[in-house]
Order: C-alpha cells, then structure tokens, then sequence
C-alpha cells in the first residue's frame, strides 16, 4: 500500500485590512523607538554634545565609563535597590494575595484598598513620601526618643537608598498583588481538598501546592519588576534629587542628568551598556522561570 503525497499548506493570503491596523503602529514603534535607539548607539561612538558638529571617537566613551567611579557606583546603588525592592515586593503582594482570596470577610473591599497606590503617580506619592520622612517621621522619633530616626532617613548617607526602596515597594505592590491574585485564583480548589486527605498541613499545601503551581507568575513579577527597578527615576527625583551627595543616583538618573551636562555621547554608551545588562538579566530570569515550570 502505497502512501499518498500529502499536498503542502498553503499560506492564506494577508487580509489588506491587516496591513491598515499594522502599518500605523509599525511607523510609530520605528519613529519613536527603533530610529532614536538607533540614533543613539551610533552618537555613543562620538563626542556629541546632543547638537552641533561632532567627531567619532570609537570606544573611548566605553572604555571611560569603566574607570569612572561615579557611574561604577550609581550601578552599584541600581543594583542594590532593584534587588531589595523585588524582593520585599513579590514578598509583600504573594503574601496578601494568599490572605484576599482566602475565605475572610470584605474581601472584595480590601482588594479595592490594595490597589490605590496604582492609580497615583509615582511623582505625586513620592512627594508626600518626602514631607513626611523629613517632618513627621523625625517628630514622632524625636517624642519617643528614637535618635537613629530624629533626622530625616533623606539626609542619611546609610539610609537614603531604605527610603527610597520603602517607597517605590508602597507603590509597587498592588501590581504585583493583582497578578497573584489572578495566578491563585486558577488554582482549583478540589487539589486543595486532595491536599488535606492526604493530612498536608497549611506550611505543605503552600510549599508543595500553592507555589509550584504559581510559580509562572512569579517569573512574571520578577522580570517585569527586576525591569522597572532597574530604571527607578522618578522617586529618585522627588526624594533625593540622586543625594545626599552621589548616594542614591541610579543609573537612569546619571544618564538624564548628563544629558543636561552636556554628557549626550558619554551618557549614549552609558544606556547602551545598560540596556545590554538589563537583557542578559531579563535573560537568565526568563530562562530560569522556564525550567522552573518545566519541572
């Protein structure tokens, strides 16, 4: 018995109305995004003020930007933060997101609570922030007689990068609550019931049960938060301006601040050998997020 050739798929034909909805955004990703990234990389290569006549240099800006203590250290300070605060937040929102949608009361308004700080800008509650590290936060120590905290954490060299983490965790952790809650919620409840059959207690249901099965959207949270961390610039400028002196100035903030100073081609390879970071690290999260759930 002979087999019958099977007939190659043919591709259908792209519907014009495809084209219409596609090309608008593909012009504007390439104008906005693609031209200026390109733009920029090439400017890294010169020593461009950000106008006028320029000459290429080659890799000396690269090469500066390992010698200059003042970008090691705003890598340092990135780092640092972009760690701490991804922790304490997917700690933070994993374990509210266990205790609202567990069966307790008012829940539903609970939730609504949780996610206020999503609709305020970063700006706006960081200002806020600021009033009350710097006023009401050294009065209260100070009538409790708190030394460490009678002056303001924004002025402590030690303690300004905390602040600054305290913060962008407060806003950062109802966006991470809601994924949670999602990731929770597609959890059926009969393997729970399973669970306890079986006499697992509450410590075992969540480390053998309730993790494995989130453990995608936890992958989720990491690298988008990991991401966004790594960028931190908006409570740097209302809270401390990158003080007191150069301890809390994080990477995007020195690459701004230098485009002001006249830096542009400088601070063009700075972002250039930060963005190549921030992909390898997206990177190896991805990758390890994939062989968690593969398990």
């Amino acid at each position: 018995m002979t087999d019958t050739p099977k007939t190659p798929l043919r591709r259908r034909p792209v519907e014009p109305i495809y084209w219409f909805f596609l090309l608008p955004a593909l012009l504007a990703f390439t104008l906005l995004v693609a031209y200026p990234a390109i733009e920029g990389l090439v400017m890294s290569f010169t020593n461009s003020i950000g106008f006028g006549d320029f000459k290429v240099v080659g890799l000396r800006n690269y090469i500066a930007l390992f010698q200059d203590e003042n970008i090691l250290a705003s890598y340092g300070f990135t780092f640092l933060f972009a760690i701490t605060t991804v922790i304490l937040v997917n700690v933070i929102a994993f374990f509210l997101a266990l205790a609202l949608t567990a069966n307790i009361k008012l829940k539903t308004p609970l939730r609504a609570i949780y996610v206020i700080p999503m609709v305020i800008s970063a700006i706006i509650y960081s200002f806020v922030f600021k009033f009350l590290f710097n006023n009401s936060l050294p009065q209260v120590a100070q009538a409790l007689g708190i030394e460490s905290l009678s002056t303001s954490l924004l002025a402590n060299e030690g303690l300004a990068w905390f602040a600054v983490v305290l913060v962008t965790t407060w806003g950062s952790v109802p966006s991470a609550l809601l994924i949670y809650i999602a990731g929770l919620t597609t959890i059926p409840g009969e393997v729970y019931e399973a669970g306890s059959i079986d006499g697992a207690t509450g410590w075992q249901k969540l480390r053998h049960i309730t993790l494995p099965l989130v453990v995608g959207y936890i992958g989720i949270n990491m690298v988008v938060g990991l991401k966004n961390y790594m960028q931190v610039y908006d409570q740097i400028v209302a809270l401390t301006a990158g003080g007191p002196g150069t301890a809390t100035r994080s990477v995007a903030f020195t690459i701004f601040d230098g485009f002001n100073g006249g830096d542009y081609a400088y601070q063009m390879a700075n972002a250039a050998v930060f963005f190549v970071i921030a992909l390898v690290i997206a990177g190896i999260q991805l990758r390890f997020t994939q062989r968690s759930t593969d398990r």
